[in-house]
């Protein structure tokens, strides 16, 4: 660089030393994930070909970072042009910086055709996982003597909080790189096997002693937020963050086997006389949920089991037929120990009766045994009934659990975020297969409304809004 008028902290600096193909940078607020964008994108514009591309999710954020990028780019490089009609910068070299948005996921194939040697997604949790899969396809080399790789920064919470968590975040131990196994089948038949790195860099606030310095009081700004997003924006939680649909969800494995304030509990043997319900939402491209339920006397329910049809990819479907599902349903049932013998109903989708293409879904799972009725898909309806059952009372105790061997309900409903536009209902682009079917079953049996002892009441309650019948017994604890 011409001047150097930005210096990075100590995780910044850790980041841009990374080898690893792909990377993720974030966590918390304040970290200084966009100055490292930023200067992560300048690190190849001596070369003349270089071409990097920075994305947002909408062109009013993108707008934002292209603003920071003035003061940083200009007076590192002062013969640097920006074109604003084409949203690029050009370097002495020839070299071009691109910004972008992609506000919805066809937005993707506007870049189809082009290479840039490389990709940052600033704030990854607002992009989908096809958003960002089909970027990579974009990554390519320029010409000779570039590097080719993948950077992104984000904070817990949007629509691909469930996604990132799981690719990234979860992936492995922090800082350090994880493997991606990777097979192609070659025009020959044989199988090439591939292994790309990538690596979750964690950051906070407190890790950017500039910020620190120049405005003593923001760690107490962000101190002072509601505690779901004082988690996920001060300390990183990616089990707490803004827009999360069921804030009521709790997962302690301290309390798996007292089953107190915590939805995911060991698994048990069931009773004979409990009923047994199957709930199901079809997907062949897109993933589809079988769940089963059992209902105790007191009108409890478990998530006992699930079928969960998921490739390795988030929210890709492995291309069931009917058919095949049906017959290892029946498989299942016929072998589990917790379902075996037992007489189970079956609850699904109703769009699984249409007949406007020819034999429906379910006359087609007929033919192998396997026989549903239609469930209620009312969505908001269905959805409180789902909040209705996580309420906690004052004893810790819900009225719905989850066996913690149903794995995907424990990664995916928990990460589900709202929808922008119908800002009632969660948004439906995220992986909500499991979400769908659970909620068919909660209709199947719903309950009166619920207050959430976990919910505290305000300490000014001028109207007495809140019953203190409930909330009285948390108070004097």
């Amino acid at each position: 660089m011409a001047n150097v008028i930005w210096t990075p902290q100590p995780k910044q600096a850790f980041m841009m030393s990374r080898p690893e193909y792909e990377g993720f940078y974030g966590g918390a607020a304040g970290g200084g994930k966009s100055d490292y964008a930023l200067a992560e994108a300048l690190r190849q514009v001596h070369i003349p070909h270089y071409k990097a591309l920075i994305l947002r999710k909408t062109y009013p954020e993108m707008s934002e970072l292209v603003d920071r990028s003035m003061w940083i780019y200009k007076r590192s490089f002062p013969r640097a042009k920006y074109n604003g009609s084409s949203h690029c910068w050009t370097f002495p070299s020839g070299a071009k910086i691109y910004f972008g948005s992609i506000h919805n996921v066809q937005d993707r194939t506007r870049y189809q055709g082009r290479a840039f040697d490389l990709i940052i997604f600033d704030e990854l949790t607002h992009f989908t996982w096809e958003e960002y899969s089909y970027l990579r396809s974009r990554n390519r080399p320029t010409g000779p003597g570039t590097r080719v790789y993948m950077r992104a920064t984000g904070n817990p919470g949007g629509i691909g909080h469930g996604w990132v968590k799981q690719y990234f975040v979860r992936a492995g131990e922090p800082s350090k790189p994880v493997n991606n196994d990777v097979k192609i089948i070659g025009p020959d038949g044989k199988v090439m096997e591939y292994k790309r790195k990538k690596i979750f860099v964690p950051s906070s606030v407190f890790d950017n002693q500039a910020l620190l310095s120049n405005d003593p009081n923001y760690v107490a700004s962000l101190g002072m937020l509601d505690e779901g997003d004082r988690n996920a924006l001060l300390y990183g939680d990616w089990d707490s963050f803004e827009g999360q649909v069921f804030v009521e969800w709790r997962n302690d494995p301290a309390h798996y086997k007292d089953r107190l304030w915590t939805h995911v509990i060991d698994p048990f043997r069931i009773p004979r006389d409990w009923t047994i319900y199957r709930s199901f939402d079809f997907g062949y491209a897109k993933p589809f949920s079988v769940g089963w339920y059992a209902v105790d006397h007191d009108g409890v329910i478990y998530r006992i089991r699930e079928f969960y049809g998921c490739t390795k990819t988030p929210n890709t479907g492995v291309k069931m037929t009917p058919q095949e599902i049906a017959k290892t349903i029946r498989e299942i049932e016929e072998t589990d120990p917790l379902l075996h013998g037992k007489t189970i109903t079956g609850v699904a989708d109703p769009a699984i009766y249409d007949k406007s293409r020819g034999e429906s879904v379910a006359e087609m799972m007929e033919q192998s045994g396997i026989v549903f009725t239609p469930g209620d898909h009312t969505r908001i309806a269905g959805k409180m009934q789902c909040h209705y059952r996580l309420a906690f009372s004052p004893d810790g105790i819900p009225m719905f659990y989850v066996f913690n061997t149903c794995p995907h309900f424990i990664r995916t409903v928990p990460n589900l975020v709202y929808d922008d536009r119908k800002v009632e209902d969660i948004d439906t682009e995220q992986e909500d297969h499991i979400y769908d079917e659970w909620r068919y079953l909660m209709m199947e049996h719903p309950i009166n409304p619920r207050a959430d002892a976990l919910t505290l009441p305000p300490e000014d309650d001028p109207l007495n809004l809140w019953n203190d019948d409930i909330f009285g017994t948390l108070r004097r604890r």
